[in-house]
């Protein structure tokens, strides 16, 4: 029979057509409606006990901020903390400000000066580098952060998905 093969790859056109994934959307749009469907919808997954995140990485010194009171520490971070620490003029602190799924924000005073910078997106991160009289920033991908050079504190904060941050201090 001729209708029989005609009728298989219209059947075969008609999946793969419903095979592709969610169209993207720019901001303002609304969806568009689906047709209902004729299967029962699936069962929804047991919902499971809630645990607070723990860290996709693990940093050097755990969650110990007190490590980095001599500017030389790795620390995870799950929520807004301020970590004291020796800059190149005497105390500083670094205050984490905000932190989340793929989310860090914060500040950082030293001596007379002030700088932050905050980082949205999978893998991102900032630094921000110390000196006498000066400081820098940056914020992007999370490539590594710059050296620390002699009578510098290098601070390098990066993202991850599970809500927490790590903090990366270190003095040259």
């Amino acid at each position: 029979m001729v209708r029989e093969p005609a009728a298989l790859t219209l059947l075969a056109v008609l999946a793969l057509a419903g095979c592709g994934g969610t169209p993207d959307r720019t901001a303002g749009e609304t969806p568009t409606p689906r047709p209902p469907s004729s299967s029962p919808p699936s069962p929804s997954p047991s919902p499971s006990p809630s645990r607070p995140p723990s860290p996709t990485t693990t940093a050097a010194d755990g969650r110990n901020t007190d490590a980095c009171a001599d500017a030389d520490c790795e620390v995870t971070v799950s929520e807004p903390v301020t970590i004291p620490f020796r800059g190149p003029e005497g105390h500083a602190e670094l205050s984490v400000t905000e932190v989340g799924p793929d989310r860090v924000y914060y500040e950082v005073t030293a001596g007379d000066g002030r700088s932050s910078g905050g980082a949205d997106g999978p893998g991102w991160g900032c630094y921000t580098v110390l000196g006498e009289d000066s400081s820098s920033n940056g914020c992007g991908p999370a490539a590594p952060a710059p050296s620390a050079a002699p009578g510098t504190v290098v601070l390098h904060l990066t993202t991850a998905p599970d809500g927490t941050a790590t903090v990366r201090i270190s003095s040259g």
